[in-house]
C-alpha cells in the first residue's frame, strides 16, 4: 500500500475501545426511510449495509429520535425511544458487522428544529423562546406542489415549550435510555448530537439560549445540559462503550452565536469530563438566505471545515472526526499531517458506496463522484426519502445488485451522453458486449456543456468516460447509425440516448445571428459539428478568434474549455437569456462568472424548478445578486439591440442585449429511435432525455436501469 496516495485513510484507527479497519466514516444523515412508525426496516437496513459492504470502517446511522414521535425533524425519521425499536436496529447492526464494519447511531432530540412536531401541532421543546427567524427570500422559489408537502408546513400555529427543570430531567433520561438501547441492539457506539441547533446545541448557543437560570447566561451554565447528558449516558452504558459528541465549530450567519473560541472550550470540557471518546466536528448556519444552508451544515465549499477540525485537534487529545465536503486527496493529506483522525463522508458515500474498497484497490479514478447537486437532501424538505442523481441505487438497495447476465448479449448504444455511457457501463459489468456509437468526435453530449456551466458535472463526465475503457466496450466516435452498421455488428438490443430537442419558440427576430439557441451554443463550445455553427453564426473575424483560441482542439478537457471560455465566447457584454429553467439559470451563473451583464426572462411563476431545491436556492441567489431575474416575462420580439417583453401587468418592457440565448423548449426527441426502429427488427429502447426530459438524474437513472435489465 506504500504507493497508494490514500494509504493514510486505509490504516486502522481507534475510538475508545472500538477498533476500526480504516479512517473512513459514513457521516450521519437523515435518510427519511423510517416509514410511518420509526422502525428500522428492510429499506433502511439495506441502505446502511451497502455502505458497510463497500468497506466503510464506521457507519453512523443518521439522526435517530430519542422521544419518537416527538422531537422529530421529519415524518419518516427513525426512532430509538422504546424497546420496540431494538429488533430493527439490531438487524442493521448485524448486517454491518457481517461485512467487517462497525456501526454507531446518532441519538438526538430536534428541539426547535423539530419540523415534524410543528406540522403535527405538537409543542417544540426549546431552551428559551427563539428569536424571530429571518424570512428567507429563497422560500419564494418553492413551487405550490413542493410547498404542499414541505416539511414543517401545516395548518397548526407554532407552539414552543420552554423547558422547566422536570423537562430537562426527562431529556437527560431520554438520551441515556436511548444510548442503552443502542448498546442492547449491538451497536458499537453512540454519537450524541450536540450540534446544528438541535436540543443540546440550542442550550449551548448564546444566540438561541436566553435563559436566566442555571442553564442559561454564562458558558458554564449553557454547557450544563451537555455535561449532565454525557455524564448520565456514560454512567448507564458503562466505561467501555464508545460515546462521542458532534459539536459545532461555529454558528454561521448568527450574530452572537457559537464561535470557534467557545467551541474549543466546549471540546476541552468534553475531554476533561472523561466520558467522551471522540469529537465529531461540524458547523451550523441560520438561514437568512437559502444558500446559507450550503455554508453549513451541508457545505458547497471543498474541505469546508478543515481549519476548524485542525484547531480542535490542537486543543484536545481525543480523536477528531471531521465532515464537510472533504476531497479524498485532501482528507488523506489531513490524516497524514495529524490534522484529523477520521474523515466523515455523507454525499460521497451516497454516490459511491464502494469508496473504501476502491481506494484500497488503488482505484480512486473509478470512484463515482458526487456532483454536489443537492438532490439528496432536497428530498427531505418535501417529505421524501433521499435519492442520488448519479447513483440510481440509493433507496433501492433492497433490489438485486449488478449481477452477471445468464446469457451475454451484444448491445448497441447510440449516443455518448450520460444515459448511453451509464447503460454501457452497467451492461459491460454484467458481461454483455457493448458497441457505443457517438455522432460527434467526443463523449459527453449535453453533459459536457453542463460541465461548463457547473464544473462539478465535469467530474461525472470524466468518470463515465474512464468507464468506457472497459474491455467489453467498443466506442466509435464520428459515427451515425444506418442499416449497414446494424447489419455489420448484429446487435441483440439497441439503446438510444441521443438527448432532447430544443425547438425554439416562435419569437419575432429569433433568426438573427446574435440570437443563439442553447443547442447551438452547446455544439459550438463542445465541438459537436462546431464548424457548421461557426459558419452560420460567426463572422470571419469571430471564426478566426474561435480557431486561434484553440476551442476546437480541447474538446476532451472540461477544465481547458472552462479556462478558454473565460478568454473568448461568442457572446457580447450584455446577454439576455430567455428561459429561467435549469439550463437558463446555470448558463446565467456561468456567464456572470465571465463578466457578462445577464438578464434572465422566465415566462412562468417560478424559476429553476428542474433544479433540486437547495441547488436552486444557490443559483437563483447568485443570479439575482449579480444579474437580473424577471418572472412572468413574456418575450414579444428581439431586435438588434433589445429584447422586448411584457411584465406580469402586461406593460411592455425592454432589455438591452448584445446577445440573446433562448433556453426554452426542451422536449423528448424520439426521432432517432424511430428512424432506427424502422431499419431493424432488433428491440429499441429509449434512454434519458430522448424518452423523458430528466437532465443528469434522469439520464443516469434510465441508463442504469437499461444496463441492469438487458
Amino acid at each position: 500500500m506504500s504507493n497508494n496516495p490514500h494509504a493514510s485513510l486505509l490504516q486502522p484507527g481507534r475510538i475508545g475501545s472500538m477498533e476500526l479497519k480504516n479512517r473512513i466514516v459514513m457521516a450521519p444523515m437523515g435518510e427519511n426511510f423510517g416509514g410511518s412508525d420509526g422502525i428500522c426496516g428492510e429499506r433502511t437496513q439495506a441502505f446502511y449495509e451497502e455502505r458497510a459492504a463497500g468497506g466503510t470502517g464506521l457507519v453512523i446511522m443518521g439522526t435517530t429520535a430519542i422521544s419518537w414521535p416527538s422531537g422529530t425533524s421529519e415524518p419518516h425519521q427513525l426512532g430509538i425511544s422504546n424497546d420496540d425499536f431494538i429488533p430493527g436496529l439490531a438487524e442493521v447492526a448485524r448486517r454491518v458487522h457481517a461485512h467487517g464494519g462497525k456501526i454507531g447511531v446518532q441519538i438526538n432530540h430536534s428541539g426547535k428544529v423539530a419540523a415534524y412536531d410543528r406540522s403535527c401541532g405538537r409543542e417544540m421543546w426549546v431552551s428559551s423562546m427563539p428569536p424571530a427567524a429571518p424570512v428567507a427570500e429563497s422560500m419564494r422559489t418553492i413551487t405550490p406542489k413542493e410547498f404542499s408537502t414541505f416539511i414543517g408546513v401545516g395548518p397548526h400555529p407554532e407552539r414552543y415549550r420552554v423547558m422547566d427543570h422536570a423537562d430537562i430531567a426527562q431529556m437527560i433520561e431520554w438520551f441515556a435510555a436511548a444510548a442503552v438501547r443502542a448498546q442492547k441492539a449491538g451497536f458499537d457506539g453512540v454519537e450524541v448530537h450536540c450540534a446544528h441547533n438541535y436540543m443540546i446545541a440550542n442550550f449551548l448557543s448564546p444566540f438561541f439560549n436566553s435563559r436566566t437560570d442555571e442553564y442559561g447566561g454564562s458558558w458554564e451554565n449553557r454547557t450544563r445540559l451537555l455535561r449532565e447528558v454525557l455524564t448520565e449516558v456514560r454512567r448507564r452504558v458503562g466505561p467501555d462503550f464508545p460515546v462521542w459528541v458532534r459539536l459545532d465549530a461555529e454558528e454561521m450567519h448568527t450574530p452572537g452565536g457559537i464561535t470557534m473560541d467557545e467551541a474549543i472550550k466546549t471540546a476541552k470540557l468534553c475531554e476533561e469530563l472523561g466520558v467522551v471518546d471522540a469529537i465529531s466536528v461540524s458547523a451550523y448556519a441560520r438561514m437568512p438566505t437559502g444558500s446559507a444552508f450550503t455554508d453549513a451544515p451541508i457545505p458547497q465549499k471543498q474541505n469546508a471545515y478543515r481549519n476548524f477540525a485542525a484547531q480542535y485537534k490542537k486543543a484536545v487529545k481525543l480523536p477528531i472526526i471531521s465532515a464537510g465536503r472533504w476531497e479524498i486527496d485532501d482528507a488523506a493529506d489531513a490524516v497524514n499531517k495529524g490534522e484529523i483522525d477520521f474523515v466523515a463522508m455523507g454525499r460521497k458515500l451516497l454516490a459511491e458506496p464502494d469508496l473504501a474498497k476502491k481506494l484500497t484497490a488503488n482505484a480512486a479514478q473509478d470512484v463515482r463522484p458526487c456532483i454536489y447537486c443537492y438532490a439528496c437532501v432536497s428530498e427531505i424538505f418535501i417529505n421524501n426519502g433521499i435519492k442520488c442523481a448519479v447513483n440510481a441505487r440509493v433507496g433501492h438497495e433492497t433490489e438485486a445488485p449488478i449481477q452477471f447476465a445468464a446469457k451475454p448479449r451484444h448491445v448497441l448504444v447510440v449516443g455518448g451522453g450520460p444515459s448511453g455511457m451509464e447503460a454501457a457501463r452497467v451492461a459491460a459489468l454484467r458481461g454483455h458486449r457493448v458497441t457505443l456509437v457517438e455522432r460527434s468526435d467526443r463523449l459527453g453530449g449535453t453533459l459536457f456543456f453542463a460541465a461548463l456551466a457547473y464544473p462539478e458535472n465535469g467530474r461525472l463526465l470524466d468518470y463515465l468516460a474512464r468507464q468506457m475503457k472497459h474491455p467489453n466496450i467498443e466506442v466509435r466516435l464520428n459515427t451515425t447509425v444506418d442499416a449497414a452498421l446494424i447489419d455489420a455488428i448484429k446487435p441483440d438490443e439497441i439503446f438510444v440516448g441521443t438527448g432532447a430537442k430544443r425547438a425554439a419558440p416562435a419569437i419575432e427576430g429569433a433568426g438573427q445571428n446574435h440570437v443563439w439557441s442553447g443547442d447551438e451554443l452547446r455544439r459550438l463550445m463542445t465541438g459537436d459539428r462546431a464548424d457548421e455553427i461557426a459558419k452560420a453564426k460567426l463572422s470571419l473575424t469571430e471564426r478566426a478568434l474561435f480557431k486561434a483560441g484553440g476551442m476546437l482542439g480541447v474538446t476532451d478537457s472540461t477544465n481547458a474549455i472552462q479556462g478558454l471560455s473565460k478568454l473568448w465566447m461568442p457572446l457580447g457584454k450584455r446577454v439576455t437569456i430567455i428561459g429561467g429553467g435549469l439550463v437558463g439559470l446555470e448558463l446565467a451563473e456561468f456567464l456572470l462568472d465571465r463578466g457578462r451583464e445577464v438578464t434572465v426572462l422566465e415566462p412562468g411563476t417560478h424559476a429553476g424548478t428542474e433544479l433540486s431545491i437547495v441547488r436552486r436556492w444557490r443559483v437563483i441567489e447568485a443570479v439575482k445578486a449579480h444579474g437580473k431575474l424577471q418572472l412572468l416575462a413574456q418575450v414579444q420580439r428581439i431586435t438588434k439591440k433589445e429584447v422586448i417583453w411584457t411584465d406580469k401587468t402586461g406593460a411592455e418592457q425592454s432589455t438591452s442585449a448584445d446577445s440573446v440565448v433562448i433556453a426554452l423548449g426542451a422536449q423528448p426527441d424520439a426521432s432517432v429511435a424511430k428512424a432506427i426502429a424502422a431499419l431493424t427488427q432488433v428491440p429499441v429502447r429509449q434512454l434519458g432525455d430522448s424518452n423523458a426530459v430528466g437532465y443528469i438524474e434522469g439520464a443516469m437513472h434510465s441508463g442504469n436501469l437499461a444496463g441492469a435489465t438487458v
